[in-house]
């Protein structure tokens, strides 16, 4: 009789490496890899306009943003995520190619398949990074944006009083409008 062999998991290292050569992204948790779909249309939008109005806040200053494509590794959850927009300010991260490590912003928009995800797991992950001061959530369908936002005692706290007013990030002083957020959906 034969067994099947034990599938050993990757460090973070290798899954980047790996990663980097593959045809379709991937994430990972753990040592175990997770394939990524295709977003839907309004997802795109609404990443590309929050990624679009916060280059052009950022322009000429220390902090960059990113979006989709580019991996952030958290390596006290053994984790690489692809959120859909990160902003840093780090000059590590500045020189980087593959991962980013010290993210100042990350913002996610949902889906009816990641919401949770986004929301717990995903979140608790986030949350061990010592750089990350804000988390948005941006619900395309629901049209309503939450920020988590690190307080001095390093808890969380949700800003439900700015939710109206569209998405608010202090730690970049930073601000766009509902109509900003969700333009051309």
């Amino acid at each position: 009789m034969v067994l099947p062999q034990r599938q050993v998991a990757m460090t973070t290292e290798e899954f980047i490496a790996w990663e980097d050569h593959q045809p379709d992204k991937h994430e990972f948790v753990a040592g175990e890899v997770f394939a990524m779909g295709g977003a839907r249309r309004i997802h795109v939008a609404v990443t590309l306009n929050v990624a679009a109005k916060l280059k052009e806040h950022l322009r000429g200053g220390p902090c960059r943003a990113f979006m989709a494509d580019m991996k952030l590794e958290v390596k006290t959850a053994e984790a690489v995520f692809y959120p859909d927009v990160l902003v840093t300010c780090h000059p590590d991260d500045l020189k980087a190619d593959l991962a980013m490590r010290h993210p100042k912003v990350i913002i996610e928009v949902l889906s009816e398949s990641t919401a949770a995800y986004d929301r717990g797991d995903k979140f608790a992950a986030y949350r061990q990074l010592e750089s990350l001061q804000e988390y948005a959530l941006i619900d395309p369908d629901a049209r309503r944006v939450e920020v988590f936002r690190r307080i001095e005692s390093g808890d969380w706290l949700l800003m439900a009083s700015e939710s109206d007013k569209g998405l608010i990030l202090k730690s970049l002083d930073f601000a766009a409008g509902l109509e900003a957020v969700f333009e051309d959906i």
